[in-house]
């Protein structure tokens, strides 16, 4: 890659003369300077494989490329710098470096080239006093890594004023070995860029040393300065700056005045005063005094008042005078006390514009001023159909009377109105729906009733629809406990409502009703003694919004009986079994088998004979008995 110091041997004359004079007055101590973004570096002898601009650390030329803004004082001798104070009235140049980095061996693949290559400098109009601003140059190419690269030089404003900043036209130029050389950039330059180039200002700018060139550009510092006072009077001798005193209806006179205390002229000039609501400006009286009038007042144009007086072109210290009239409020236009009357003059110059105003107090005695104000209005929800309001209100110099609570439903119907002489209110809403309400504060003020009500004083509220009661009886089951006993168990169900109890209706065989029994329970148990076929039909008692309602269902009625009293075994230790059960027998006796006697022959024969013999005479006898008794 050849050197910047080549690049000026094999520059024409002109153009090297040129280039090497801003080069000397370059060089400058390394320094640490704002510039952007962060980005890869590279040196002479390793340059970019890409496009990228400003990025060499060591350029014989310009040291640190990354440093490529530079001003100076626009006068033979002096040396460019990241740093000038500006002083109204001198003449500054900038320069700003511009190199594309690549190789160049990059160049005839077009690899090296930057396409779309710009330069656009951001300059303030204006620099406050005491501010040391940043004067910002931005290199950007579309192909370039990173896009844009930036760097600020700083000019500050030493004074206690103002200054602007204001580039001398046809001033930018090109220093290039190109045919760019001494070229006039446009003035796109300040605004959305102007092309970089070599052979023409067509963007396209190959890579390498001896593609490099500067943009240069002037710019003067001028302070467009001026003073302007407003000045009130009402008697058109006595002036007043800040503030006079006068009476209701009275018309007083206004003086501004403007002078040019820059260090440049200041062309039109214009002045125009607002006046506040309910003065009125004189018809034909303003007066102007400047050079052109031989500093006397002259009578001019109205329109001061309204779409400003341009009063032409000052040379610094030149000055203005304007005067004109003006009638103040009458009593009835007043508030109570004392009123502040303040208009604000307005002189704009190219260089900006300043304001000064003047006040006129006029008294006005009243009784005090009755002031009532709804603030706000709150609405609680205590349930679902009452509400409290709460309305926040101030009332001086009057008497509070009461607050009356407007309700409309979603239409915007009025539906009803209560009245309450405190700030809260009960309120019940059994209806469904959607409402407002609105507080309307009544006061009394001199013996007449007034009303009073705000946005903050209105506010929506909502009864929710009830939810539906949902009641069932789902079972019923009988269980016998013993012959006569029995459990009955219900089953139900309930939504929005609140079981209160059961009623069981017992009816005998024939439907007629025997019995009824009513319990908090769902479950109970019941003795019927008599012998019979019953039913049992559960009734469900529910609470629903204070009413008690019932419901039952052919799943909650069942049949039950009562059997007879069954006969008990009379055998003895059977006593529990029926009568009827097969095991209601008795147990037959075992024979005792006696022990087998001694034979002993005829006699035995013989005995056994007179036992039965006996028995036979007994019988007979007990026959003959009864015989002699009949």
């Amino acid at each position: 890659m050849s050197t910047f110091t080549s690049l000026i041997r094999r520059a024409p004359k002109r153009v090297s003369a040129l280039v090497a004079i801003i080069a000397a007055a370059i060089i400058v101590p390394a320094a640490v300077f704002a510039w952007g973004p962060d980005r890869k570096v590279y040196t002479m002898e390793n340059p970019a494989q890409e496009v990228t601009f400003n990025s060499i650390t060591n350029n014989p030329d310009v040291g640190d490329e990354r440093n490529f803004v530079r001003i100076k004082e626009a006068t033979p001798g002096t040396t460019y710098t990241d740093n000038a104070t500006l002083e109204p009235g001198k003449v500054y140049e900038m320069m700003v470096y511009y190199h594309n980095n690549a190789a160049t061996r990059l160049n005839e693949s077009g690899v090296g080239i930057a396409h779309g290559a710009t330069v656009r400098m951001e300059l303030p109009a204006t620099v406050k006093a005491g501010v040391n601003a940043a004067l910002a140059g931005n290199i950007s190419a579309v192909n370039a890594n990173p896009k844009t690269v930036w760097d600020e030089a700083y000019g500050k404003n030493a004074t206690n004023a103002d200054i602007a900043l204001r580039y001398l036209d046809g001033s930018a130029k090109f220093t290039s070995n190109g045919a760019v050389n001494g070229q006039t950039l446009p003035d796109s330059l300040f605004t959305t860029g102007a092309n970089l180039g070599f052979d023409s200002q067509n963007g396209e700018l190959p890579g390498c040393n001896e593609f490099a060139g500067y943009v240069t550009f002037k710019f003067r510092v001028d302070q467009p300065n001026f003073e302007m006072k407003k000045e009130v009077s009402t008697d058109g001798k006595t002036w007043k700056d800040d503030t006079t005193d006068a009476q209701p209806g009275a018309t007083v006179q206004y003086r501004i005045s403007y002078k040019n205390t820059g260090t440049t002229q200041q062309d039109n000039v214009s002045v125009r005063d607002t006046l506040p609501a309910g003065v009125t400006y004189v018809p034909g009286s303003t007066l102007i005094a400047n050079s052109v009038t031989g500093g006397k007042y002259k009578s001019t144009v109205d329109g001061i008042t309204t779409t400003g007086y341009n009063a032409g072109s000052y040379q610094p210290q030149g000055d203005v005078y304007f005067k004109f009239s003006a009638k103040l409020p009458e009593v009835a236009a007043l508030k109570c006390g004392t009123n502040s009357i303040v208009n604000t003059a307005r002189v704009t110059t190219t260089g900006g514009y300043k304001e000064d105003d003047a006040e006129v107090k006029i008294p006005k005695e009243c009784k005090p001023e009755a002031k009532y104000v709804c603030k706000s209005l709150s609405v609680q929800n205590i349930t679902d159909t009452s509400f409290k309001f709460t309305t926040d209100y101030s009332v001086e110099n009057a008497t509070f009377n009461n607050v009356t609570y407007i309700i409309r439903d979603a239409n915007g119907t009025e539906i009803d109105r209560k009245t309450s002489t405190a700030k809260t209110l009960d309120y019940t809403r059994a209806i469904a729906g959607k409402y407002t309400v609105e507080a309307v504060i009544n006061v009394t003020v001199d013996g007449q009733a007034k009303s009073v009500s705000a946005p903050d004083c209105k506010k929506p509220f909502e009864v929710p629809a009830k939810p539906v009661a949902a009641y069932t009886c789902d079972s019923l089951a009988v269980t016998r406990l013993d012959r006569t006993k029995f459990r009955f168990t219900t089953n139900y169900s309930v939504q929005n409502a609140s079981f209160k109890s059961v009623t069981y209706i017992i009816r005998d065989a024939n439907g007629t009703e025997i019995d009824r029994v009513n319990d908090a329970a769902a479950t109970v148990e019941y003795t019927r003694s008599a012998v019979g076929t019953y039913s049992v039909q559960a009734v469900i008692s529910f609470t629903v919004d204070g009413q008690t309602k019932t419901v039952t269902d052919p799943k909650c009625k069942q049949p039950f009986d009562v059997p007879a009293q069954p006969e008990y075994c009379p055998i003895p230790g059977k006593e529990h079994l029926p009568k009827d059960s097969p095991d209601c027998v008795k147990t037959p006796e075992t024979p005792v088998v006696p022990p087998e006697l001694p034979h002993t022959g005829v006699s035995d024969n013989i005995v056994a004979f007179l036992g039965l013999g006996s028995l036979i005479a007994s019988i007979g006898y007990y026959v003959a008995s009864r015989r002699a008794l009949s």
